[in-house]
């Protein structure tokens, strides 16, 4: 089965029409953003004259951000911003939050077993699922200007059928209207490969990962192990093609979030390093969850979500894609087809462990 990730030509242009309403927190860390990231003083003005705060802004937040780097116009415009804002009300300052408990590491013994345990799990993963059919949704983002303004590119709903440990999908829906388009047409960033391929690659011996365990995390209620993971170049299978003509196979480093009672990966994260500086695309990152699914009155633990992310230049590229109504294949199996909303936050929203 490939694995990998692929981007297309993106032929489209925007600029920035509506007006963004933002805390300032969200101000603040937008700021500072693009000063790291070294936008242009101009281009951030232009975008700071579509916002609209929802807090008053304080010459001592301006003032803080001038000394970290803020250019002229930026801060031509936040002044602007501090009189627009003079009659909202002031933000509300933090609530204090108590220190989380630190909970000591496990033995280096029980990390090892616990990794051979998920080392047995992620090779066999696949070979032990059901044949099945879901609903996939994929949302996908742009973002020529590089600062996180997303604008929805499409939704494209698509019937997943895994059979005989092979994907397939058929295109239903793109926004909500009927299509038959053949998924590896549809332009733009796709991917392949989450049902196992993934996790399979990281702990195969033949790939000599390298893991060492991190921390403790809360992921969807459940307490979890957190491991680091490194694959070098030389043993990397992931692949990333750029407009079906160019592609590298790049070194990656990551997470792997282990629930602590079942042993089972709920979450794999990558992100590709080393990329050369002639290759079009210069970073790329996954972050995949599992979640616990009853088919056939058994559970089985499946893919719930897969983002993937991509820059080109400036151009940012998302995709959030959410598998639904997993359901066992039959021939005849029949789904009603519908662009669902997005899962809540919390669903993928990792938490500090508590004691």
């Amino acid at each position: 089965m490939r694995r990998g990730l692929a981007l297309l030509a993106l032929a489209a242009c925007f600029t920035v029409g509506a007006q963004m309403k933002l805390s300032i927190e969200q101000l603040v860390s937008f700021i500072r953003s693009s000063i790291e990231l070294k936008h242009r003083d101009r281009q951030v003005a232009d975008y700071l004259r579509h916002v609209v705060l929802t807090e008053r802004l304080e010459d001592a937040v301006i003032e803080d951000l001038q000394g970290q780097g803020a250019g002229p116009r930026t801060l031509e415009a936040l002044r602007e911003l501090r009189d627009a804002s003079r009659n909202l009300p002031g933000r509300a300052p933090p609530k204090p939050q108590p220190a989380p408990a630190r909970i000591p590491p496990p033995p280096a013994e029980e990390q090892k077993r616990v990794l051979e345990n998920v080392r047995e799990y992620a090779l066999q993963y696949t070979r032990r699922l059901p044949d099945f059919i879901c609903t996939q949704v994929t949302r996908r983002y742009v973002d020529p200007s590089g600062m996180e303004f997303w604008q929805r590119q499409d939704a494209v709903t698509a019937r997943l059928t895994y059979f005989e440990q092979r994907e397939n999908y058929q295109v239903v829906l793109v926004n909500s209207r009927p299509s038959d388009i053949p998924y590896d047409e549809l332009g733009g960033a796709t991917s392949s490969g989450e049902f196992g391929t993934l996790l399979k690659e990281i702990f195969e011996p033949e790939t000599k990962t390298r893991f060492a365990w991190e921390r403790w995390a809360t992921l969807r209620g459940k307490r979890t192990h957190v491991f680091t993971y490194r694959v070098a170049k030389a043993q990397s299978k992931w692949r990333i093609s750029y407009q079906r003509s160019l592609d590298i196979v790049p070194a990656y480093h990551g997470l792997i979030y282990v629930d602590r009672d079942t042993e089972m990966v709920l979450r794999v994260t990558l992100e590709a390093e080393g990329i050369p500086p002639s290759f079009p695309i210069q970073q790329a990152g996954i972050v995949l969850d599992y979640d616990y699914v009853t088919i056939s009155d058994r559970e089985y633990l499946l893919p719930l979500r897969f983002v993937m992310r991509m820059r080109e230049g400036k151009l940012l590229v998302k995709n959030e894609v959410e598998f639904r109504l997993y359901r066992k294949f039959a021939a005849d199996a029949t789904i009603t087809f519908e662009t669902p909303e997005p899962l809540p936050e919390e669903q993928v929203t990792e938490k500090p462990p508590g004691p």
